[in-house]
């Protein structure tokens, strides 16, 4: 586990499978996404790293359904008085009430996906509960003025996190960035189309830094980054 604090108030958890980041206002702390099963410890020392405690986070936001992101979030929503927030179309799987479909994988796609399988998660995912569900346009309560902007694709119920006045993007897995440093599309979509379509609105967004869940995030030029990406 490593901490980067990417811009004031921001920081970038990197985690061995997906990311997480933390979000500091006056009245405590908001975490996007959770990493696998078994994270609950790593994310609570980069919370102390920080600067900061466990019962000081207010709220968790899931961009989606995926183990990848959601895998410790019944163990963080423990730690106190945390709400946990995520789209209404992905709730059902998240919180165990009904099984997510699986992504509609493109030739290229298969080996990868099969290998990533294989692996699994260590430890299998607890189901946590959903405080709110939320909607595109949603206001969230931090990061002065953070909005839900539904980018479904990935999953039915994906959704990214826009904060206007930082301009920070939380894109979840509807953008990604290689190791070369490229923006590309997420992969392993439900709807490869939709995906595409929600790739070009976050890239009409007015962004300079955005997090990803899977590759480094950009702390200046997102917004360029992500137009070359959906062209």
């Amino acid at each position: 586990m490593d901490l980067v604090e990417l811009v004031p108030r921001l920081y970038f958890i990197r985690l061995p499978v997906g990311h997480a980041y933390l979000w500091r206002d006056p009245d405590g702390l908001t975490l996007i996404d959770t990493g696998l099963p078994g994270s609950a410890p790593l994310i609570a020392e980069a919370i102390g790293q920080s600067g900061h405690q466990p019962a000081d986070l207010r709220r968790l936001v899931l961009t989606h359904f995926h183990p990848d992101h959601v895998g410790a979030a019944a163990d963080i929503a423990g730690w106190g008085d945390v709400e946990v927030l995520a789209h209404h179309a992905d709730a059902p799987f998240i919180t165990g009430a009904a099984a997510g479909p699986a992504p509609d994988l493109a030739e290229w796609e298969r080996p990868l996906h099969a290998q990533i399988v294989s692996q699994g998660p260590a430890q299998p995912v607890i189901p946590p509960r959903v405080d709110r569900e939320v909607t595109d346009g949603d206001e969230l309560g931090f990061g002065d003025g953070a909005v839900v902007v539904a980018v479904p694709g990935h999953t039915p119920g994906s959704i990214a996190v826009y904060l206007p006045r930082h301009q920070v993007l939380f894109t979840g897995d509807a953008a990604a960035r290689r190791p070369d440093g490229t923006v590309i599309c997420g992969i392993f979509n439900v709807d490869r189309a939709q995906a595409a379509a929600s790739l070009d609105r976050l890239a009409a967004l007015d962004t300079v830094v955005a997090c990803f869940g899977h590759g480094e995030p950009l702390t200046h030029g997102a917004a360029a980054e992500l137009r070359a990406a959906s062209a």
